[in-house]
C-alpha cells in the first residue's frame, strides 16, 4: 500500500496538483483543534466546519484528549499559540471513539500477540511508566472532553486570554454540540 501511495505522490507532484493547496504555515482562522485520528473525521470535520487548508492547526491523538499536561499535544499547541498567532482552540472528541472503553490489560495482551517479550513491558514500568494507565482509554466522551477542556484552560503556560472550548461531534452527520 505504502509504494502506491509513492506513485500517486510522484503524479501529484509531476502534475502540480500541490498548487491549490499553497498556503502559509500560519493558521488563518487562528485555531488550533484536537480531535481523534478516527477516519471519520478525516474528510467530515473540515467540511462539517467549513474550513480548508491553510484555516487551521489540526492536532489530532487517539481520542482527541489530553492525558498529561507535558505531552506532545500541550507542545504542538504552545507553538501554535506563542509562535503562529493561535487565539482560540477546539477540544473536539467524537460519539463512538475507539478510544472509549479501550482495555489496557487488552493492548498489552495484544502487544505480546504481536510478539512484543514481557522482558520489554516489564523494563517500561521499572522505568516508571504506568502502562496501564497510559494505555488506559475513557469511559465517557463527554467527561473526557471536560478534562482536556479544563487541563488547557488550566495550563500554566497557556496564556488566559485564549479561549478554549469543548465539542462532542456526531461521527456520521458532523453535527456539534458545545460541552
Amino acid at each position: 500500500m505504502i509504494e502506491e501511495m509513492l506513485r500517486f505522490n510522484r503524479r501529484f507532484v509531476e502534475t502540480k496538483e500541490y498548487e491549490k493547496y499553497k498556503t502559509s504555515k500560519y493558521p488563518d482562522k487562528k485555531i488550533a483543534i484536537v480531535t481523534c485520528m478516527d477516519t471519520r473525521l478525516v474528510e467530515l470535520l473540515p467540511a462539517a466546519l467549513g474550513i480548508k487548508n491553510g484555516d487551521v492547526k489540526m492536532i489530532k491523538n487517539a481520542g482527541g484528549t489530553i492525558t498529561n499536561p507535558f505531552d506532545s499535544t500541550v507542545r504542538s499547541l504552545l507553538v501554535a499559540i506563542y509562535e503562529l498567532g493561535v487565539t482560540e482552540v477546539m477540544i473536539i472528541g467524537h460519539t463512538g471513539c475507539g478510544v472509549q472503553g479501550m482495555n489496557a490489560n487488552k493492548m498489552l495482551n495484544l502487544m505480546r500477540s504481536r510478539g512484543i517479550s514481557d522482558e520489554h513491558i516489564n523494563l517500561m514500568m521499572h522505568c516508571g511508566i504506568d502502562l496501564k494507565s497510559w494505555l488506559h482509554g475513557f469511559e465517557d466522551t463527554h467527561a473526557a472532553v471536560e478534562e482536556t477542556v479544563d487541563l488547557v484552560r488550566n495550563h500554566p503556560l497557556i496564556p488566559t486570554d485564549v479561549t478554549v472550548k469543548g465539542y462532542i461531534m456526531d461521527s456520521l452527520t458532523g453535527e456539534l454540540s458545545a460541552l
